[in-house]
């Protein structure tokens, strides 16, 4: 297998941001030429936009995460592997690799520390390499999805995309739909007799409710706004959606789904909407002895919410949280993907597609929630598997 470092450019063109609040600045980003064991080098050809992005756009998220400015957004991504170093050429699960297979990563976990190895939860990894999180000006500089090439960790996850799934697609599922697989699989088996609430009809509301609908879930109530996103959820499975435009107030969705429950709360509650006061609202939304997972909420000041720890107890319900997710994850999300295609179109969640130099636009159109996704192709849409 050959490596082609020497046909790629020397420098990157990527979105880098400097000042959290400002316009991200296009740059020239040197390329490494020297892969360490086990990296590769990809050219992007797709970069959806996470929420995170925004929130690491605005500085709301260095109260969870640290951040070494100036970076390069972008953590959820597809790219085309243009250079191997030694020891790359398989994917994680040992499927070969060659020149021109698409891939998703993932973060870097040490594979050395006991979240690694004893406990088996490398998102909790305490020497994890972040993409958009990652100083951008120093080796390996390419580090975030935002960007014409990217460096693949020697310790990041990969896994080969699977020639049935459409890039477009792939990349919302490196990020949003495999943490969406993670809290599912945290949850616990879905049963078909058990109600489902899904609070948020962002990205991940909407793949939990088509993944709700999959597992054969009874009833599904999805709860968001606006319309169209409503819709999506209908058609990706949702029996009942509530529409925050209609129940403005927490007590009035807590009402709402209870009425639909015949009184009853739901066994089985995601919070994914990020909203401040989603937790305690979700907290009366659950059926005694129900299961709450927690994964829309980011950490800071000004987040904390009134809690009475009895309901808790009295209530004896299960509360869990979910922190991204791992290569493991990540392939269940395209298998997910490339089964059920022709049940549900994921297309229609990234459905505006933007040049690099649109970069804002796009970040400023997900913010004023005009777009679902927009998906960020620096190569133009004819990469486009």
């Amino acid at each position: 297998m050959t490596n082609s470092i020497l046909d790629i450019p020397k420098t990157s063109r990527a979105a880098v941001l400097t000042q959290h609040g400002k316009d991200l600045e296009i740059r020239d980003v040197p390329i490494p030429r020297d892969l360490e064991h086990g990296a590769l080098l990809v050219r992007i050809e797709a970069a959806t936009i996470c929420g995170s992005d925004l929130h690491l756009w605005d500085g709301s998220l260095a109260g969870s995460q640290g951040v070494d400015l100036p970076v390069i957004p972008g953590h959820e991504m597809v790219g085309r592997i243009v250079a191997f170093g030694p020891g790359a050429d398989t994917d994680t699960f040992g499927a070969p690799l060659e020149l021109g297979d698409r891939i998703c990563f993932t973060h870097a976990s040490c594979n050395n520390c006991d979240h690694c190895r004893l406990d088996n939860q490398p998102t909790l990894c305490t020497n994890r390499q972040y993409y958009m999180f990652t100083n951008c000006e120093r080796p390996p500089y390419l580090v975030g999805g935002f960007s014409e090439y990217c460096y693949v960790f020697p310790n990041s996850g990969r896994v080969r995309v699977p020639d049935e799934v459409p890039t477009a697609w792939a990349s919302a599922a490196s990020c949003a739909l495999r943490t969406v697989v993670h809290s599912f699989e945290r949850i616990g088996k879905m049963n078909p007799w058990e109600n489902v609430v899904i609070q948020g009809a962002g990205p991940l509301g909407l793949f939990a409710t088509a993944l709700a609908d999959y597992l054969g879930a009874g009833r599904i109530i999805t709860i968001g706004a606006p319309e169209s996103r409503l819709s999506i959820a209908k058609q990706y499975g949702a029996t009942d959606t509530i529409s925050i435009a209609d129940a403005p107030n927490p007590e009035d969705r807590i009402n709402a789904v209870r009425e639909l429950l015949g009184g009853r709360g739901a066994e089985v509650v995601f919070e994914f909407s990020g909203a401040r006061t989603a937790f305690t609202e979700g907290l009366g939304m659950i059926k005694e002895g129900g299961r709450y997972m927690v994964t829309g909420q980011i950490d800071g000041p000004g987040k904390e919410v009134p809690v009475r720890p009895g309901f808790i107890t009295r209530q004896q319900l299960t509360i869990m949280g979910t922190w991204s997710g791992h290569i493991a994850e990540y392939r269940k999300a395209l298998e997910f993907m490339k089964n059920s295609k022709g049940k549900y179109d994921f297309g229609a969640l990234v459905p505006t597609y933007y040049g690099l130099d649109q970069v804002n636009d796009a970040m400023s159109r997900m913010r004023s929630q005009e777009d679902i996704k927009p998906l960020i192709v620096p190569h133009g849409t004819e990469a486009l598997a």
